[in-house]
């Protein structure tokens, strides 16, 4: 028998759309995957370079389970510059990707009992994550006329004395939403008032588009900084992701928590990758803008071709790159002679019709909505555009 922390949880639906979308690849079909939250530049050259120095340099052992110094006062120097949030090398703790820094932080701060509020439509691993560490996920709907943003008096009214923890996703995965300093200092009076843990999760911080600003809530006050523990890492900025490596920041006595979870899951994270981020950090924000700056091209094809398909409507997301159309309009009907009654329904139709994945905006606690991914190329969104609106157009 299973144990019951495993029962509670599922396997992640973006990853069963990638594996699917993968497999009709792998037969010969022309899929175009829109599913994936996977930049399609490479990793920039001087990184790749950094790595390739470190591996004949022999630096191939076992490093600090923390991470290296290197790469910890790198990380401490940029959240300096870019967010002026002041820690030291003992406040960062390096790990294999910034979901298992999130993993980290709910098993050490997370009880038998305790709640943590998820704003929805969230990340798919929030919920799961804080059910493995026992405590129950209370989910707090944001409304698309707001702009997906959560409200601090929405954060008032979920808090019980069992509450814990609150999760903060911005740029969100999956909507872009972005919040202005305003918004946050609320958010974080809220939480300071109840003793309440932030976990601001930024790993899109460096991908906000013309007109929208970004604002770590740690920065916000020394006091806010005390609860705050901030998880970015180097998949999304740097085109990294088959690198697996993430950090968390945070007070020290939570660190040392999570860096005690890590000791017994991972014992750190790759140490030439290591290497290699500290080149990014330093010697790389050409290469993020070029990328930042094609995201925001993207961003504003897709969210045109969407919003010209008659029936859906599609808010700007301000950061990050996902679209999140809702497409209610076409539930509980037939399209195509398939019978659509949910996103994930209307997700399938899509894939085994048209060969374009999307995510159902179900995985993300929003039903009404599909996560359409723009890190694809324009080419490719433009041939995912044209087979949506076609396939959308078999209306019974």
């Amino acid at each position: 028998m299973l144990s019951q922390r495993v029962q509670r949880i599922s396997l992640s639906p973006t990853l069963r759309i990638a594996a699917r979308a993968q497999q009709m690849r792998a037969e010969g079909v022309d899929v175009v995957d829109l599913s994936a939250g996977e930049p399609d530049f490479p990793t920039p050259a001087p990184v790749v370079e950094a790595a390739k120095a470190a591996l004949d340099a022999g630096f191939t052992k076992y490093v600090a389970n923390d991470g290296i110094l290197e790469l910890r006062q790198a990380i401490c120097d940029r959240l300096a510059r870019d967010s002026s949030v002041t820690w030291k090398p003992e406040n960062v703790l390096v790990s294999p990707g910034a979901k298992n820094s999130l993993f980290n932080v709910t098993a050490a701060l997370l009880s038998e009992g305790d709640e943590a509020i998820v704003p929805a439509p969230y990340w798919v691993s929030y919920p799961d994550q804080t059910a493995l560490a026992g405590a129950t996920p209370v989910f707090v709907t944001t409304r698309e006329e707001d702009g997906f943003r959560l409200r601090a008096e929405a954060v008032a009214e979920a808090v019980t004395p069992r509450t814990r923890l609150l999760f903060l996703n911005y740029p969100s995965n999956p909507t872009g939403a972005c919040y202005p300093r305003a918004e946050l200092e609320a958010i974080a009076e809220v939480c300071l008032r109840h003793k309440i843990w932030i976990l601001a999760d930024e790993i899109y911080r460096n991908l906000v588009f013309s007109g929208s600003s970004f604002t770590s809530i740690a920065a916000i006050s020394p006091e806010v900084q005390a609860r705050s523990i901030v998880v970015d890492g180097f998949s999304k900025t740097y085109a990294m992701t088959g690198w697996r490596l993430g950090w968390a920041a945070g007070p020290r006595q939570v660190i040392e928590a999570c860096s005690r979870v890590q000791s017994h899951n991972t014992s750190g994270a790759t140490s030439f990758v290591q290497k290699a981020a500290v080149v990014a950090l330093r010697d790389c924000d050409a290469d993020v803008e070029r990328m930042r700056a094609e995201f925001e091209r993207r961003r504003d094809r897709i969210v045109s071709g969407l919003r010209a398909i008659p029936g859906l409507t599609c808010t700007s997301p301000e950061g990050a790159f996902y679209a999140f159309p809702n497409v209610s309009r076409y539930l509980g009907r037939y399209v195509g002679g398939t019978a659509v009654q949910t996103s994930t329904d209307l997700a399938a139709y899509l894939l085994e019709e048209a060969q374009v994945a999307a995510v159902p905006g179900e995985a993300f606690g929003a039903d009404r909505y599909l996560r359409l991914s723009f890190a694809a190329s324009l080419p490719r969104i433009e041939e995912g555009l044209e087979r949506i609106g076609e396939a959308l157009a078999r209306q019974d």
